[in-house]
C-alpha cells in the first residue's frame, strides 16, 4: 500500500494525501512546501505519514517538496501581515469600479506568488477589470474566487444558537447535504427561523443525528397509523418521542377520546391480519 502524509492548508479546511517523497519524518504540526494543481503552496501536517489503500488516492499523488524553512517561514508570516491591507484595496478598487461584490478574505501564498480574494455577489459578476487594477497596484498573480453563503459564514465566523462557535469556522471541515426532510424526521418546526443557521441555510445540525433518527422513526408505527395496546385496546398513533422511543395514543371512550404515552416496543401494529373483521349486517328475506 502507497504511504501518504495529510497536510491541511488552512485551519478546518480538508485533508488533502502527499507524497512524502522518502522522508518520512513528518510529524503533525511539521510545516512543508508542497507542489499542488495551484502551483507551490505551504501546508502543516494534519496526519503523519501512514499507509492508505488505493482506493482512498484519487488521481495521482502530488510529492512533498521539502520541509519549510526559516525563510520560508519568516516570507509566510510577513505576507499574512498584508493581507488585511490588501483586502481593503480590493473593496476600495471594487466600489470605484463598481464591481458588485463584497470582498471577504485575501490570502497570500507563502511567497507571495499568488493572492486569492474569496468574495461574494448575487450573480456571476465579470471582475476582469478588477483583477487586473488589484495585480498593478499589489505586483502580484491575482485569483478571484466567488463562494457561497456558508463558506461566507465560515470566513466571517460567529457564534450559533447554542451559544458555541459555529462548527463550520471551528472544526467542520466539510458542508455536508442538509434536507427538509431530515428537520421533519426530528419533528423540528418548520419555520425558517428555526431551522436556519446564521448564513440562512438549513443548520449543518440536522445532519449529525440523522442517521439514529432514521433508524428509530423506520421502526417506528406512521403518525395515524393504528395499534393495540398490551390491553388489547385499539388505539391511533397522534405522537412520536423517538427519543424515549415512546408513542402518544389517542384511545375512544365512552366518555371521549383519552391519551396516553407508551413504549413503542409494547404496541403491536393494526394489519389486514391483526385487523378485527366486521359483522355484515342481518338482512331480512
Amino acid at each position: 500500500m502507497p504511504k501518504v502524509v495529510g497536510v491541511r492548508f488552512q485551519p478546518t479546511t480538508k485533508i488533502y494525501f502527499f507524497d512524502p517523497a522518502q522522508d518520512e519524518d513528518l510529524q503533525v504540526n511539521d510545516r512543508l512546501v508542497v507542489e499542488t494543481a495551484r502551483g507551490t503552496e505551504m501546508g502543516m501536517v494534519a496526519m503523519p505519514v501512514h499507509e492508505v489503500s488505493q482506493d482512498e488516492i484519487k488521481g495521482k499523488l502530488k510529492q512533498v517538496v521539502r520541509k519549510a524553512t526559516p525563510v520560508d517561514l519568516i516570507e509566510a508570516e510577513k505576507y499574512r501581515m498584508e493581507e488585511p491591507a490588501a483586502l481593503e484595496k480590493c473593496k476600495e478598487l471594487a466600489g470605484k469600479l463598481n464591481v458588485p461584490i463584497k470582498a471577504l478574505q485575501a490570502d497570500y501564498n507563502f511567497d507571495g506568488s499568488r493572492l486569492v480574494f474569496s468574495f461574494v455577489a448575487e450573480q456571476r459578476v465579470d471582475f476582469r477589470e478588477l483583477a487586473k487594477e488589484l495585480a498593478r497596484s499589489l505586483r502580484t498573480r491575482i485569483e478571484m474566487k466567488q463562494v457561497g453563503a456558508r463558506d461566507e459564514t465560515k470566513i466571517i465566523d460567529g457564534y450559533g444558537r447554542c451559544g458555541r462557535q459555529l462548527c463550520c469556522s471551528s472544526w467542520l471541515t466539510d458542508f455536508h447535504p442538509v434536507s427538509i426532510r431530515m428537520a421533519k424526521r426530528q419533528s423540528l418546526p418548520l419555520a425558517p427561523s428555526e431551522i436556519s443557521g446564521i448564513c440562512g441555510r438549513l443548520l449543518c445540525c440536522l445532519a449529525y443525528e440523522d442517521e439514529f433518527y432514521a433508524e428509530v422513526m423506520g421502526r417506528m408505527p406512521k403518525i395515524n397509523s393504528q395499534v393495540i395496546t398490551p390491553q388489547g385496546v385499539t388505539a391511533k398513533v397522534r405522537g412520536i418521542n423517538a427519543l424515549k422511543e415512546t408513542l402518544l395514543l389517542e384511545v375512544e371512550t365512552e366518555e371521549g377520546s383519552t391519551y396516553l404515552e407508551i413504549e413503542a416496543s409494547e404496541v403491536e401494529l393494526v394489519t389486514d391480519k391483526t385487523r378485527k373483521p366486521r359483522r355484515k349486517p342481518d338482512r331480512g328475506r
